[in-house]
């Protein structure tokens, strides 16, 4: 009977195509809904993804990196006591308004104070040692190239951040921000930036350790001494998905991107299943046929499922070679993109069942093998 399922598949492959093509579009577009959601919400992370700091250091409460408020700065040397602790350095955040040279209004911008040295922590996988040293000139900054459009700037040019003064002396990339711009400044310059007069400490403390794999244990005993004011810690891999649940959950945009998800597979179920359902009507003679040479209707029902295995199967392989064409094409442009491996496992698995949910509603079709048929 498998056998036969595969030389349906070949022999009628003009019957089964449209079911292919829908089960793969269904498929890519849980790939690229996927891969869009990843990147798009990650990129709340960059901050810690994109830095080599093992422990971060904040406020009570914070729920991403862009909520911190200000502690105080004598809790470096708290962290500093930690023998697991190699090196500490301040992180400044602060809320800035943009004014470019050209006509594009006011841009809500993030502005990161950093140690520009070559051996810095902070944004250390994402910003070369060469762009890292432009820092460290007076009011110069360093912004994303996808955003040069946003903000009206370009190298060489000024603008200005809360009414300062900031020259453009470099551009990097992977540093896209969800809801703002992402600029990138010295520490003495991001404190000018500041016209917080209660920000007098850091936003962040991010620490170095001897040995990243105890993250967890040292944020843990670093964590509930008051005596340097409040603060809080956190190892850099909890404090990245703190950050990335909050902006998918807490702010309502992942529930719109959860919904839209099972709307596409609620539409891709009910397209393929209508054409597996017209592919086994059209062989419903055949059916009947060997229901009549003595094939019962539960080997024909396997049969069913397995050419809807092989209309899955061939219609995944068709969304993976597409999906990865686009993905490479919108990266080119930019785009945040980011595919794992447990995210493309679970498209597979979402797939497949779109493929076995339409076999189980073809296999209705099978109530009308029977051998009476062949005598009307």
């Amino acid at each position: 009977m498998v056998a036969l399922a595969r030389k349906t598949l070949i022999y009628e492959w003009r019957r089964f195509l449209p079911a292919m093509l829908a089960v793969g579009f269904a498929g890519l577009l849980q790939l690229l809904q996927i891969a869009l959601v990843l990147g798009i919400f990650g990129s709340t992370s960059v901050y810690i993804t994109g830095s080599s700091a093992d422990v971060w250091v904040g406020y009570p409460g914070t729920q991403s990196v862009g909520q911190g408020r200000s502690i105080d700065a004598d809790v470096e040397s708290r962290v500093l006591m930690d023998p697991a602790v190699q090196r500490v350095e301040p992180y400044i955040w602060v809320d800035g308004d943009w004014r470019g040279p050209s006509e594009t209004g006011g841009v809500s911008v993030f502005v990161s104070g950093i140690d520009p040295s070559p051996d810095g922590l902070m944004f250390s996988k994402a910003l070369p040692p060469s762009l890292r040293a432009l820092l460290a000139a007076p009011d110069a900054v360093v912004v994303d190239r996808s955003d040069l459009d946003q903000l009206g700037v370009d190298i060489g040019q000024t603008a200005t951040i809360n009414g300062h003064r900031v020259t453009v002396v470099g551009i990097s990339s992977g540093l896209r921000a969800l809801g703002g711009v992402n600029v990138l400044c010295s520490l003495d310059t991001a404190r000018q930036l500041d016209s917080d007069p209660a920000d007098s400490g850091p936003t962040y403390l991010v620490a170095k350790l001897s040995d990243p794999s105890k993250a967890d244990a040292v944020a843990a005993r670093l964590r509930g001494n008051t005596a340097f004011g409040p603060y809080t810690t956190w190892s850099a891999k909890h404090f990245a998905s703190i950050s990335v649940r909050y902006w998918m959950f807490d702010t309502g945009a992942g529930a719109g991107v959860l919904f839209l998800a099972g709307i596409v597979f609620l539409v891709g179920a009910v397209i393929t299943s209508q054409t597996l359902i017209a592919a086994v009507n059209g062989s419903v003679r055949e059916y009947a046929t060997l229901n009549a040479l003595g094939v019962g209707v539960p080997a024909l029902r396997r049969v069913v499922l397995e050419q809807a295995f092989w209309v899955g199967a061939l219609g995944l392989l068709g969304a993976g070679v597409l999906g990865v064409v686009l993905m490479l094409l919108a990266r080119s442009q930019d785009v945040p993109v980011v595919l794992t491996v447990p995210a493309a496992l679970a498209c597979i698995v979402l797939v497949m069942g779109l493929a076995a949910v339409s076999g189980l509603a073809a296999m209705r079709s099978l109530r009308r093998a029977d051998p009476a048929t062949l005598l009307r």
